[in-house]
């Protein structure tokens, strides 16, 4: 897994946008700016779509007052469902929704995890992290236990971490 002070992977993210293929790099979404991401298990799936997507958008102005460009959400789906998962959600800029659809990104961050047991395949572990530059500031991992747990990458842990 990747680590506080550790570069962020060099990948292609291929998004839709107004009905167009375009591919976003890593450098476009990190480079020379700070930026929170979070990264979950699944777009629509409950603790994501219940919890943590919508304390990020209820806090999005908080978050941004403290220095941060803004603001990812990644997940292991494509670009059509995480723009469908975008619209579900009301989110229009606020959350930038980042598609990892291969794993590619999580994979070398060391964050993919197999959850064929649930019949989803292989998923991004859920964390948060503060990125500055292209480098990561502060990583917010949860503990590695069954189940999904959601204890230390939500909103308000990362905004104390910034308000620090």
């Amino acid at each position: 897994m990747l680590k506080e002070g550790d570069k962020i992977p060099s990948v292609t993210f291929r998004t839709r946008a107004d009905g167009d293929w375009k591919d976003v790099t890593s450098d476009d979404l990190f480079g020379n700016k700070r930026v929170v991401m979070f990264a979950l298990p699944g777009a629509f799936t409950p603790t994501c779509s219940s919890t943590h997507v919508p304390g990020f958008l209820t806090k999005n102005d908080e978050v941004r007052g403290q220095g941060i460009d803004d603001i990812y959400c990644l997940s292991v789906n494509d670009s059509f469902v995480m723009n469908a998962w975008a619209k579900d959600q009301g989110i229009d800029d606020e959350i930038k929704m980042v598609p990892d659809g291969n794993g590619d990104f999580s994979e070398k961050m060391g964050l993919l995890v197999d959850k064929t047991d649930l019949g989803f395949g292989k998923r991004s572990w859920r964390y948060a992290m503060v990125v500055k530059d292209g480098t990561i500031e502060k990583m917010f991992v949860e503990p590695t236990e069954p189940g999904d747990p959601f204890k230390v990458s939500d909103v308000d842990t990362v905004l104390s971490y910034l308000k620090s």
